[in-house]
């Protein structure tokens, strides 16, 4: 056995290639894939869960030998197909230490799978933390950075942006280094490359000294914060939006670094018993009585009305409770483009609203900022951008119509040079994304260089980047 552990993979007969893989191998009748918001499911040929570097070389070698495709996964939480594939699944799960932290530099070196609260852990232990976190931290960081995932903040890009360098193991089994300055090319078709240039091994990142933010919320009229739209948005260094159309509401978050000693915000009774279980039982009833979504959304938008100010560590000011599994969407647009976007979409909920037959969505409308930057696919590449997210909840579990609002709200955002988040399902193919990143053929012809055999290319990459005919009922769960 210790001659196979330093045998190349190449080298390792198909049967010993079985035995060194079954201790990792999740067991057939549990090889099933569901992501966090339950929106799509699959049956991978088997899923794998690889505790090191050489594992993962095993699994990409059976997959050459086998013609199957491998896809990398984490902790499944992006509410798309993304992660899906009924061929090979690797789950990182288990790659999920922190390799080096640098003081003196400001940086951390770590494995994918590690998800982002245990990162903040390390971090915080060395008096460091990340400069921008999103709404949540329950990802891996191999995620994170495959989508481009990002927080709020007109002068902090996407997490991406604080990439320093990344290990990638090909599809031909190689082993590679790539930044800015070592296969820029590379670096930068993989920041954002959705899981196609290979497998990612480990991330260098930027960090900073840790910090606390001082956050001040407040509701304000939409018509006000849109009308003045730069004042709020250039006001503090992290803002963010949550707006309640069926009272014309902005729920408004400032957050500045502060030295102020902690002092978090909210209490059990309003953000866990009401805000949350009470809350998720009213829309379990809205799922039968549709009038009552609006009022639900009236009295959420009630709940959280009063001004409060907050200070806390930085990562648990970023983070907001997603509250329930869920439908989501959300696409980018330049930040010019938002004013008149937002009362576009403001105009169709109305019309809506005051049919007795319309949609009755639920709540907030999440609007979020981030800075220009040079990523391929990067959402934000090239431009400040406005993040606009809408959300149909799922409370315990149980589906609600979706279709029709997230598709106009699409139509809408697509008018205005939207671009979709690349974790979250659209309906865009390749000629459509061409026309929003001028550099997509570029990305092409790095991954038709790194992977001509197209192994890490699942159903998603299939559809959305080489524009083939997948459709992605295949892996949703139906009402």
């Amino acid at each position: 056995m210790a001659s196979q552990l330093t045998a190349r993979p190449s080298d390792i007969p198909l049967e010993n290639l079985y035995n060194l893989l079954e201790p990792i191998t999740v067991p057939l009748e549990k090889a099933r894939f569901t992501n966090w918001g339950l929106s799509f499911t699959c049956s991978p040929a088997a899923i794998f869960e690889p505790e090191n570097e050489f594992h993962c070389e095993l699994v990409l070698e059976l997959a050459r030998r086998e013609g199957k495709t491998v896809r990398t996964a984490g902790v499944g939480h992006s509410p798309s197909d993304i992660a899906c594939t009924n061929e090979f699944m690797l789950r990182t799960t288990k790659l999920n230490r922190v390799l080096e932290v640098n003081t003196e530099k400001r940086y951390v070196v770590a494995q994918p799978g590690i998800i982002l609260h245990n990162l903040h852990a390390q971090l915080a232990k060395n008096n460091l933390a990340m400069s921008s976190v999103g709404s949540i931290s329950d990802q891996t960081l191999g995620g994170v950075v495959a989508t481009a995932t990002h927080g709020s903040g007109v002068n902090y890009g996407v997490i991406s942006t604080s990439v320093m360098a990344l290990s990638l193991l090909l599809a031909d089994g190689s082993r590679v280094t790539c930044s800015r300055n070592e296969q820029p090319d590379l670096f930068l078709a993989s920041i954002c490359g959705i899981g196609t240039t290979g497998i990612i091994l480990s991330i260098q990142m930027e960090v900073e000294p840790a910090f606390r933010l001082r956050e001040i919320q407040q509701s304000r009229p939409f018509g006000e914060v849109i009308e003045h739209l730069d004042k709020h948005a250039f006001s503090a260094e992290h803002v963010r939006f949550w707006w309640f159309p069926s009272r014309d509401v902005i729920r408004a978050s400032y957050s500045t670094r502060t030295d102020e000693p902690k002092n978090p915000a909210g209490s059990w009774w309003w953000h866990t018993f009401l805000g949350h279980h009470i809350i998720q039982f009213l829309l379990f009833l809205g799922r039968y009585f549709v009038f009552l979504n609006t009022w639900i959304a009236n009295f959420a938008c009630w709940l959280a009305s009063g001004d409060s100010t907050g200070v806390d560590d930085s990562y648990k000011i970023f983070n907001v409770d997603c509250r329930y599994p869920q439908f989501t969407t959300e696409w980018a647009i330049p930040y010019e483009n938002t004013q008149a976007c937002l009362r576009e979409f403001r105009d169709y909920l109305r019309k809506e609203y005051q049919d007795p037959l319309g949609l009755r969505p639920h709540f907030p409308v999440e609007i979020r900022f981030s800075a220009s930057d040079d990523i391929w696919l990067s959402p934000s590449s090239g431009h400040l951008t406005t993040w606009i997210g809408i959300v149909q909840y799922k409370p315990y579990g149980f589906n609600v119509p979706y279709r029709k609002l997230f598709q106009d709200f699409e139509d809408i955002v697509f008018r205005h040079q939207g671009k979709p988040h690349w974790a979250k399902a659209h309906r865009l193919q390749p000629d459509s994304l061409r026309k929003l990143y001028p550099r997509f053929d570029n990305f092409r012809a790095v991954i038709d260089r790194v992977d001509p055999q197209g192994i890490f290319r699942n159903e998603y990459v299939q559809r959305h980047i080489l524009g083939m005919p997948i459709d992605p009922r295949v892996f949703k769960q139906r009402p």
